[in-house]
């Protein structure tokens, strides 16, 4: 059982008050106070942090970085699942601005192991928000505003999948429903795995690497799954292979990303680097790609409309 008291007490030192971003910062290599109030969105900390404040508020920020995307993908998997979202004790809080969020409907699966996938997955997200809001207690974000319907369908036009002018519906069918999911769980395992050098609390790592290994067996059966779906259609290893170009285009300059098939691969449900690692993304290029931008300081976008909430906002965050 994680320990949920001294997490809470950590955080009480604040998440997110100019000593915590000016830690974060330097830590990262970012200059100055200044840059570092400059990404902040919403409303500072629920406490002032005593002058002494340890690396414990730092990790709770990097925290409350991860509970952004967890109710992005939350909210995703329960839309798909229920037709509706979280509820507002889940989501709601008074650090940052609580938004709402607009897309999704239960999607019409027709096949029963899918739809048993998607039911379980749905419950893990729900309760990785929960754990996080527990964790971190009147220090946690509130859920910012989101956009499901409007990025799925930028993304799909950015990456080609689409023209311009056509609608992506993530929720229409079982494939679009994969697809959709192949954009988040990748980028949520690389996530985690890049934030981990940044967390120096045991406890914190512990829960993070508990959420980064959940993460991971979501990523393989969302690959898996549209491999074999593609076996069937030729034609989904190509849409695939689109939306890892496209976010390989929005984070930086490396080629990591990696498709379901490859030269090298024919089958690729592991996207691994020359020694079977997993690669990480650093909060910047994960922002990147929820932003749908390339742009070095962004702080808004895709299927965040108005930001995340907290510190760890802008894309130019460790890069």
């Amino acid at each position: 059982m994680y320990e949920k008291n001294f997490i809470s007490q950590a955080v009480k030192r604040s998440a997110t008050t100019d000593v915590d971003r000016r830690k974060l910062f330097a830590m990262l290599g970012v200059a100055g106070a200044g840059a570092a109030a400059a990404t902040v969105i919403g409303g500072g900390a629920a406490n002032a942090a005593p002058a002494d404040a340890t690396s414990d508020a730092t990790d709770a920020a990097v925290l409350n970085f991860a509970l952004n995307l967890e109710y992005l993908e939350a909210e995703f998997y329960l839309r798909a699942v229920t037709g509706e979202g979280l509820d507002s004790k889940d989501s709601s809080g008074t650090v940052g601005t609580y938004g709402t969020v607009s897309g999704g409907h239960a999607v019409p699966f027709k096949s029963k192991t899918i739809a048993k996938y998607a039911r379980e997955i749905a419950r893990d997200e729900r309760e990785h928000v929960r754990f996080l809001r527990g964790a971190l207690g009147a220090s946690a974000v509130a859920r910012p505003k989101i956009a499901l319907d409007a990025a799925f369908t930028a993304a799909m036009i950015a990456a080609g999948v689409i023209k311009k002018g056509q609608k992506f519906d993530a929720f229409a069918n079982d494939t679009n429903f994969l697809l959709a999911a192949f954009i988040f769980e990748d980028v949520g395992v690389t996530a985690y795995k890049g934030g981990a050098g940044l967390i120096s609390n045991k406890t914190y790592l512990d829960a993070a690497a508990g959420i980064l290994a959940v993460e991971a067996y979501h990523a393989g059966a969302v690959r898996t799954v549209l491999y074999g779906e593609a076996e069937k259609n030729h034609a989904i290893y190509g849409i695939v292979q689109k939306i890892s170009d496209a976010r390989d285009s929005l984070d930086g300059k490396g080629d990591d990303d990696q498709g379901i098939t490859s030269k090298a691969n024919p089958s690729n449900l592991v996207p691994t680097d020359k020694n079977g690692i997993a690669y990480g993304r650093t909060p910047g290029h994960v922002l990147n790609i929820v932003y749908l931008t390339p742009e070095t300081n962004a702080t808004k976008g895709g299927f965040y409309p108005n930001g995340v909430n907290g510190a760890v906002n802008s894309t130019s965050f460790g890069n």
